[in-house]
């Protein structure tokens, strides 16, 4: 038999439209108690609904560096105290409810790492959490009502196949001689597994009320987790090769016909009990990426999705089979979603790879914040932004429950402790706008036209004819004619066996027995005409009536629509005014902060104004006394330079005079020195030589007289730079000038204050005139000489090959004549002294810069003293 492909009707028919009711996202606030190491708390439960945040010592809230308490709002606040019962009680069973009513849900949870998220989603051993709850809750309601296995058969393509009992039960059969094509399923009288054991253990079994009894449910769970922003299967069956492991492959998000989201390829188990759904995830969930971080030991570092998807098909009006419709057949999906925690590298001190996850983590989280601020601006202000879901898979995944295709709730947790205050903010931040985001309410699944409680109606029936039957002793099994059931009803015929042809007996309790049938064939045939009649008669009435009713009806379904359509237009009138107000409120809050900020900085810079003029008043005065003060400083140490200067002044003036006596002595001697004839002298004996003479080098020592032999000059070194070559002649702007009488002169040279690339592009040789300060304080000079080559760019670079120093020195001390053994006496002749002119005036004088004589000279002998 061939079997009806079914599609996901989570949207029958055409896309609703905008005007269905809204409902905002519900937000809900869990704080987790405190570990015994942190004493500091942050965060404080002021209500059932509000918390407030306090900001620990060394952090600064506002401008004016002042610490601000904030209070946060949200549906309901569970505290440290709140058992995971009355949590799911208020979050998750209404979800359930709508899930098995044929309506999606998304439950995820948010907030910082460590703040108990998993522990939330999926609790703890002898304390389930909501996961297990509510697979608790949907096995109880429906447990009688489950259909067999692989009648409901998922595709690849997010629709729903239904099989008759045939062909499931071949699939059957077929999957139970290839058990390792699929996750085997788990029977619920094998032992569980004790890691997991006390975590399904649920004392308060709930269940959910007005359960269709008419229609058969199916339950398929799927687990994915998304990593690095890729998706991976956590129920996907991988070879395990111990030599070489195979890499997990990630998923493709795909779109159905009906514009729906899902994971292309995901593994897909039905599940019939609490155990076996929980085994399942409990495999996925040992293959889901955690890691050991400085805040949390256990951190999750990917956001998990456990998907539970509920298929359910009416019976057919027999009670007996499942219908084959896909107008009737509804497919619900409730996600249950467990986010990972943002995370700041600074405190976690993460590297390499849990660098990069954190990086991946916290990129995902920011792009659902972004669109939930443009979905909240949207629907504030009218406009019409594009909203980003397709940055992150986890928004694009989830994109149809913001678009309306079911409810939305969020679980909000927070660890109180001071560490994460900053952090804790901007949860709550995030939260604060996630509640001002409306969702359109889910479509109610079409109702089915067949009569209710025909399921217990055929069971009833069977019951009693199998009873009946066996009262009767007829058979039990087989199907039954209403003619066969009259004949039933009879009373047995007698014995017609006749042994004595003088029976007289038999024949008449025959005829009797037959005559009595007859009766109560006629009286049965008269009493079925009636009630065909009756029936015919209550059913032209049932006619009339229903067209009376009918044309009621439809008149007033006409008044209705008219009505509809009259407070649809109120309502858009209505809601245009309001989307204006909160425009104009808006408006009006951000001119009344502005205005606030300018009247802040209009008091502060106003204050800052005034301390100025004071400050300015105190610097005026401050200012005179220091005048005042300074005046008579400075008088006191005028009259002392001047008392000084004085002094200087004839101080230097009986220097210069000795000065001046001491240079007409010396011309007075050179006049003499000039005038005496040239006579034979006898020759100065030789002195031996010492180490130390030989180390000295005397810088203006003429060679022996010679007599009548001409002066010998000394060879002058030629300098490298006298070539043929065209320099640049770099001389700096600060240079000195002085009148010595070596100076460098340099032809065909370009000379330049700075250099240039034109300059250096005509010549092949630089020169760089440089002076500084000796240790002796004289100027010296030093001719930095260098050779020009081009280079590979385009340009010009120079190579220093030497450097000509030219430096003036001047005499320290008096020069001392070196005393020998053999030398004669000094007071016993005047000629002992001096030799020659040249040996004289290389003693006596030597060129100071300064002069205009040459330049200034001294005298290195002992002076003679004149006698009185």
């Amino acid at each position: 038999m061939k079997t009806a492909r079914l599609q996901t009707p989570r949207r029958p028919g055409k896309k609703p439209s905008n005007n269905r009711p809204k409902d905002p996202v519900g937000v809900y606030c869990r704080v987790r108690p405190l570990t015994a190491g942190d004493d500091a708390c942050c965060v404080e439960v002021i209500s059932n609904t509000t918390i407030q945040l306090h900001p620990p010592d060394g952090i600064k809230v506002n401008r004016n560096g002042e610490f601000k308490e904030m209070q946060y709002s949200f549906k309901e606040v569970f505290g440290a105290y709140t058992t995971q019962k009355e949590l799911f009680n208020v979050v998750a069973q209404p979800l359930v409810e709508d899930l098995i009513h044929g309506k999606n849900g998304l439950l995820f949870t948010y907030g910082v790492t460590g703040s108990g998220k998993t522990h939330t989603m999926t609790g703890s051993p002898g304390d389930g959490g909501l996961l297990p709850r509510c697979l608790d809750m949907i096995f109880c309601s429906i447990g009688p009502f489950q259909a067999k296995r692989y009648i409901f058969k998922p595709d690849d393509k997010n629709a729903m196949e239904v099989q008759n009992e045939v062909d499931a039960l071949l699939e059957r059969q077929k999957r139970d001689c290839q058990p390792t094509a699929t996750p085997k399923a788990m029977s619920s009288r094998q032992r569980m597994d004790p890691e997991f054991a006390d975590m399904i253990t649920v004392p308060e079994h709930c269940k959910a009320e007005g359960v269709d009894e008419d229609s058969v449910y199916s339950l398929f769970v799927s687990y994915v987790e998304i990593y690095n922003n890729y998706l991976y299967d956590l129920l996907e069956e991988v070879s395990q090769d111990p030599i070489k492991p195979k890499a997990p492959q990630s998923k493709n998000l795909r779109e159905d016909s009906n514009h729906n989201m899902y994971v292309s390829g995901c593994t897909e188990v039905e599940v019939k009990s609490t155990e076996e759904a929980f085994e399942v995830f409990w495999k996925g969930q040992k293959k889901r990426r955690i890691a050991n971080t400085t805040l949390n030991r256990e951190s999750s570092r990917s956001h998990s999705v456990f998907i539970i998807k509920l298929a359910q098909a009416p019976l057919d009006a027999d009670g007996d089979n499942v219908l084959q419709a896909k107008d009737q057949t509804t497919v619900s999906q409730l996600s249950l979603v467990d986010l990972a925690g943002s995370e700041r590298t600074t405190r976690t001190r993460a590297e390499g790879s849990r660098l990069r996850e954190a990086g991946n983590i916290n990129q995902s989280l920011m792009t659902l914040r972004t669109c939930i601020e443009v979905l909240r601006e949207n629907q504030m202000y009218g406009t019409n932004k594009m909203v980003p879901y397709r940055d992150s898979k986890l928004t694009h995944l989830f994109k149809n429950y913001f678009d309306g295709e079911g409810k939305v709730r969020m679980i909000v947790c927070v660890n109180p402790k001071a560490d994460d205050y900053e952090e804790t903010l901007l949860v709550m931040r995030f939260a604060e706008m996630t509640q001002e985001v409306e969702i359109a309410r889910p479509i109610d699944r079409p109702i089915c036209g067949f009569t209710p409680g025909r399921r217990y109606r055929n069971q009833a029936f069977k019951e009693e004819l199998t009873r009946k039957l066996e009262l009767r002793g007829g058979p039990i099994d087989g199907d039954l004619t209403f003619t066969e059931l009259f004949l039933q009803s009879f009373a047995p015929l007698p014995s017609v066996e006749i042994t004595d042809a003088s029976d007289e007996h038999t024949l008449p309790r025959l005829i009797e027995c037959l005559e009595q049938r007859q009766r109560a064939r006629h009286l049965a045939t008269e009493e079925v005409k009636k009630s065909v009649n009756a029936l015919r008669g209550m059913l032209q009435d049932w006619d009339s009536n229903f067209s009376v009713k009918e044309n009621y009806i439809q008149d007033q379904t006409e008044k209705m629509i008219e009505k509809d359509r009259i407070i649809n237009g109120q309502k858009s009138e209505a809601d245009r005014l309001e989307k204006k107000i909160r425009t104009l409120e808006y408006k009006i809050e951000i001119l009344q902060k502005t205005a606030n900020i300018y009247e802040d900085d209009k008091r502060t810079l106003q204050h800052e104004l005034d301390e100025r003029d004071q400050k300015l008043h105190r610097e005026v005065s401050d200012k005179r006394r220091l005048e005042q003060r300074m005046h008579g400083v400075v008088t006191d140490t005028k009259m002392k330079w001047e008392k000084e200067c004085e002094r200087r002044v004839q101080a230097k003036q009986l220097e210069m005079q000795n000065k001046l006596w001491v240079k007409d002595e010396k011309l007075k001697q050179l006049k003499a020195i000039v005038a005496e004839t040239r006579t034979e002298r006898p020759e100065k004996p030789e002195r031996i030589p010492r180490a130390r003479d030989q180390k000295v080098h005397v810088r203006s020592a003429s060679p022996p007289a010679v007599p009548n032999a001409p002066p010998v000059r000394l060879r002058h070194r030629r300098s490298r730079s006298a070539g043929g070559e065209r320099w640049v002649d770099h001389k700096p702007i600060g240079n000195v000038e002085i009148d010595t009488v070596l100076q460098p002169h340099i032809p065909n040279a370009i000379t330049v204050a700075v250099p240039n690339e034109k300059a250096l592009a005509k010549c092949d040789k630089y020169i760089l005139t440089h002076q500084e300060l000796a240790s002796d304080g004289e100027i010296q000079t030093k001719l930095i000489k260098g050779e020009v080559f081009k280079t590979r760019g385009g340009g010009q670079c120079v190579q220093f090959t030497d450097v000509e120093k030219l430096k003036q020195e001047s005499p320290v001390g008096p020069r001392k004549r070196r005393s020998s053994p053999i030398a004669p006496p000094r007071d016993d002749t005047t000629e002992s002294e001096w030799t020659d002119v040249e040996t004289r005036c290389s003693v006596a004088v030597e060129m100071k810069a300064g002069s205009n004589f040459g330049p200034g000279y001294q005298h290195h002998a002992q002076p003679k003293r004149r006698k009185p």
